[in-house]
C-alpha cells in the first residue's frame, strides 16, 4: 500500500478514536473539545538543517467523570517541500500524531482528600502516543506506552504533574535506501512531565496553557546509535476573544505558542542542528 494512502488509513483510525472519545461525554460530569490551527516557519527535524514550515490542524477532546479524567489529541502536521515527502520529492512530508492519557484521582475512588501543601490531588496517569509520517528520510512508525503517578497542584485552572515510564518502539523505513527496519523497542526509560492551563487576567481574558517534559535517554537506536536526554517545552498566551464575537466564554482563543525541544526524539544535538527546534507559532482554536 503507498505510503500516503497508509497516512490516510492511519489519520482515519484516529479520527473514529476521537470520535469515541467525544462518544462518551454523555457519562461525563465535563468536557471540552476543540479544533485548532497552528503555524510556524522555524520548526526543526533531526538530521536536516533547514528551518521547516509546518501548518497543523489539530482535534483535542478532554473529559472528567466520577473517578477522573481523559485526554485525547490528534495533530495532523503539514510540512513545507523542505522536509520532503519521499527522496527527490517537491512535496512536503505528512504527519499524525496521537496522544492519549487517563488521570485515575485516589481521593475520588476512596472518597477522601489526599490533599497537602500545594497537592490537591494525587492519581495515577497511563495512555499511549502513536505516530505515522511519510518523509524522505525516517518514516517514523512511534509507538509508545505509558504509565506512572501523578500530583494535580492546586492552582486557578490546572497543573499536573506526572513521573512516568516509557515503553517506546518505532519501524522506520527509508525511501533512500528502501531498506525497512523491523520495530525496535528502547530501553525502557522514564519522564517528568507537566501539563497546565492558569487563566489570568491583565486587562483581557488570558491564560497560560502548554506542557513540559523532560525525557531520559532510551539507551541505543535501531542503527545502534546513542540516544539523548531530551528537553520538550510547548507554551502558549492565549486571549479568549469569545466576548468580543458574542459567543459563550472559551468558545473563540487566539494568541502566540513556542517551543523549545532540545535532543528531538532522542536524536543528540551535536553536529546535528535539526534535533534542537526553537518554534514561534500563532495558535487559534474553536471549542465546542
Amino acid at each position: 500500500m503507498p505510503r500516503r494512502s497508509r497516512l490516510i488509513r492511519c489519520t482515519a483510525v484516529l479520527a473514529v478514536l476521537a470520535a469515541g472519545a467525544v462518544g462518551t461525554t454523555h457519562a461525563a460530569d465535563w468536557s471540552d473539545t476543540s479544533l485548532s490551527y497552528r503555524y510556524g516557519t522555524k520548526f526543526a527535524e533531526p538530521f536536516n538543517e533547514n528551518d521547516i514550515t509546518k501548518n497543523i490542524v489539530n482535534f483535542s477532546h478532554a473529559s472528567g467523570y466520577k473517578y477522573g479524567k481523559n485526554f485525547f489529541s490528534v495533530d495532523l502536521l503539514m510540512s513545507s517541500n523542505l522536509d520532503p515527502s519521499s527522496a527527490g520529492s517537491n512535496s512536503g512530508a505528512h504527519e499524525a500524531y496521537a496522544v492519549y492519557r487517563h488521570t485515575l484521582d485516589f481521593g475520588k475512588i476512596a472518597g477522601k482528600s489526599y490533599a497537602f501543601g500545594p497537592v490537591r490531588g494525587v492519581g495515577a496517569t497511563a495512555g499511549f502516543d502513536y505516530n505515522s509520517k511519510t518523509d524522505a528520510g525516517y518514516n517514523s512508525k512511534k509507538r509508545m506506552v505509558v504509565a506512572g503517578p501523578t500530583l494535580m497542584l492546586d492552582v486557578p485552572g490546572f497543573l499536573d504533574v506526572s513521573l512516568l515510564a516509557i515503553w517506546e518502539s518505532n519501524a522506520p523505513y527509508s525511501t533512500f535506501t528502501n531498506q525497512a527496519t523491523p520495530r525496535y523497542s528502547y530501553k525502557t526509560h522514564a519522564m517528568l512531565t507537566g501539563a497546565w492551563a492558569i487563566p489570568f487576567d491583565f486587562g483581557l481574558p488570558l491564560s497560560f496553557e502548554g506542557y513540559a517534559n523532560f525525557i531520559t535517554a532510551k539507551g541505543k537506536n535501531e542503527f545502534g546509535g546513542g540516544t539523548a536526554p531530551e528537553t520538550n517545552i510547548d507554551m502558549q498566551i492565549m486571549y479568549d476573544m469569545s466576548g468580543a464575537v458574542g459567543a459563550g466564554k472559551n468558545t473563540f482563543k487566539v494568541g502566540v505558542e513556542y517551543q523549545y525541544w532540545k535532543n528531538k526524539f532522542g536524536n543528540p544535538d551535536r553536529n546535528n542542528n535539526g534535533a534542537t527546534a526553537r518554534t514561534p507559532m500563532v495558535r487559534a482554536e474553536y471549542h465546542f
